[in-house]
């Protein structure tokens, strides 16, 4: 990856980065949450709510572990342009959120409206096709085949054992992230694509990482990259945890050749940060490159509230968001920790 070569360019690239279609949508969540927060009846964040990958249920009846609930709205043109891909991803993104708080799916439901019956059904293929190769099933849904334009969201249910969270990262902890580097582009769109060929066992064993790890307490946070990307996914980690964070640029696994700005924005198709002690960070770093997955130490959790990016090769640093001066995804906090 081509890093900013002096602090000017870093600056350049920040702006850049708070300036993206991923990021500015993030900024929407912490005014629907108010909203919803001030209906009476509606509890408000409880530590396993704003800001995670999913909403999260004590089992019924005191049963183990946790009950999950991830839902994700697909962009409209990407579902207009490439409904198979969009019908494909709107599967993928919602196990990556169960995935990334240590969940196994259990099951998809759909809510899709289109054109006509013909445009509606290379969605459902897609949605086919991912259910079959993540081996989990789509027990129902809804579907309108009368409307103006195409629109897709779908809904995942999962359960985990042992919680990753996006609230338990601590100072000291270490930045992990793990990426899938074996795919391509999905242009126009800032997407890397390294699901769709896959082998559906390796699609299955590399999403099992996520939940082993997590039961055998080799991490207690994590978050899957979001449509805001690398810098963006971090500093909703870090607002979550009420910490600060460092973010090493030149240590970021990358496609060769990609531009800085075009990476630190993109939204992976397989893509976690994790939190980990640092006498646990190696250990949890080898569990994904046994798979062939780029993992690497990227930076860490510090006191405070800023969020830096740095890059040593270049010696420049800057400051990329602080969550305290300026709330991001949460209502204001009164301080860090």
């Amino acid at each position: 990856m081509n890093a900013p070569p002096d602090r000017e360019s870093l600056l350049a690239l920040i702006a850049t980065l708070r300036a993206g279609r991923g990021y500015l949508h993030k900024t929407d969540i912490a005014a629907a949450a108010g909203t919803l927060e001030a209906v009476p009846g509606v509890a408000g964040d409880d530590g396993h709510g704003l800001g995670d990958d999913c909403a999260v249920l004590r089992v019924p009846g005191g049963g183990e572990g946790w009950l999950l609930f991830a839902m994700e709205g697909l962009v409209e043109e990407l579902v207009a342009q490439a409904p198979w891909f969009a019908g494909f991803c709107s599967v993928l993104v919602n196990l990556s959120d169960v995935a990334a708080m240590g969940g196994r799916a259990l099951a998809v439901a759909d809510a899709l409206w289109a054109r006509d019956a013909r445009h509606g059904a290379e969605v459902l293929a897609g949605i086919g096709a991912a259910a079959r190769a993540f081996g989990v099933p789509v027990a129902g849904g809804h579907s309108n085949y009368r409307a103006q334009r195409e629109q897709l969201a779908v809904a995942v249910t999962g359960h985990a054992r042992r919680l990753l969270t996006s609230f338990d990262a601590r100072p000291g902890d270490r930045l992990l992230m793990a990426v899938d580097l074996r795919g391509d582009w999905v242009a126009p769109w800032p997407y890397w694509d390294a699901a769709t060929r896959a082998p559906a066992e390796r699609l299955r064993g590399d999403l099992e990482l996520l939940p082993r790890l997590a039961e055998d307490g080799l991490s207690r946070a994590a978050k899957d990259i979001s449509m805001a990307g690398i810098a963006g996914t971090a500093l909703m980690f870090a607002e979550c945890s009420r910490a600060g964070l460092v973010i090493e640029l030149d240590a970021i696994p990358a496609p060769p050749g990609v531009e800085v700005a075009h990476w630190l924005a993109a939204f992976p198709s397989y893509g976690y940060l994790l939190a980990a002690a640092p006498a646990q960070a190696e250990t949890v770093l080898e569990r994904f490159r046994a798979r062939g997955i780029a993992a690497a130490d990227i930076g860490g959790f510090e006191p405070g509230s800023g969020v830096r990016l740095e890059s040593r090769r270049a010696g420049a640093v800057a400051g990329f968001h602080d969550w305290q001066q300026q709330p991001f995804i949460r209502p204001p906090a009164t301080g860090p920790g």
